[in-house]
């Protein structure tokens, strides 16, 4: 159809957030929004293991993480498996524009989420994002 809305290509996401409030908050908004939750896990370890073994589309993690570990570290092993990578953080490193799509500045409503992987989703498939929230920054990688 010539009219017919495109598809995401945005589904499976990875959620990495060791603050659980925000990680239960995160995981429930997408899954009202019909993105497949992969997992939700709040450290690098885990994280490493999921992005190693299964196939995802994102990845939304926060820099700090339980234990010491670093979202950057998640974002690294994220880049070698060419998987896009959201941080959802407080401070966005300053590395962050070599590793990951964007970042989403804390404190963030659940709109803001939905509308920062709507925006990656829509830049990703060359279409023109519909909203991009206020802290949304968004890198050319």
């Amino acid at each position: 159809m010539l009219f017919e809305k495109r598809g995401r290509t945005t589904n499976r996401i990875l959620i990495v957030e060791d603050e659980p409030l925000v990680a239960f908050s995160n995981e429930h908004v997408l899954l009202d929004h019909d993105y497949e939750i992969v997992a939700t896990v709040d450290n690098v370890q885990e994280a490493m293991v999921i992005i190693e073994n299964q196939s995802l589309d994102l990845v939304v993690t926060d820099v700090r993480l339980s234990n010491g570990g670093s979202g950057i570290d998640v974002a690294r092993a994220a880049h070698l498996k060419a998987v896009p990578v959201l941080f959802a953080a407080g401070n966005c490193p300053l590395e962050a524009h070599k590793l990951a799509i964007a970042c989403l500045a804390k404190p963030y409503s659940d709109r803001d989420l939905v509308d920062a992987i709507d925006a990656i989703d829509a830049r990703r498939s060359g279409r023109q994002p519909r909203r991009m929230p206020a802290g949304l920054t968004y890198y050319a990688l």
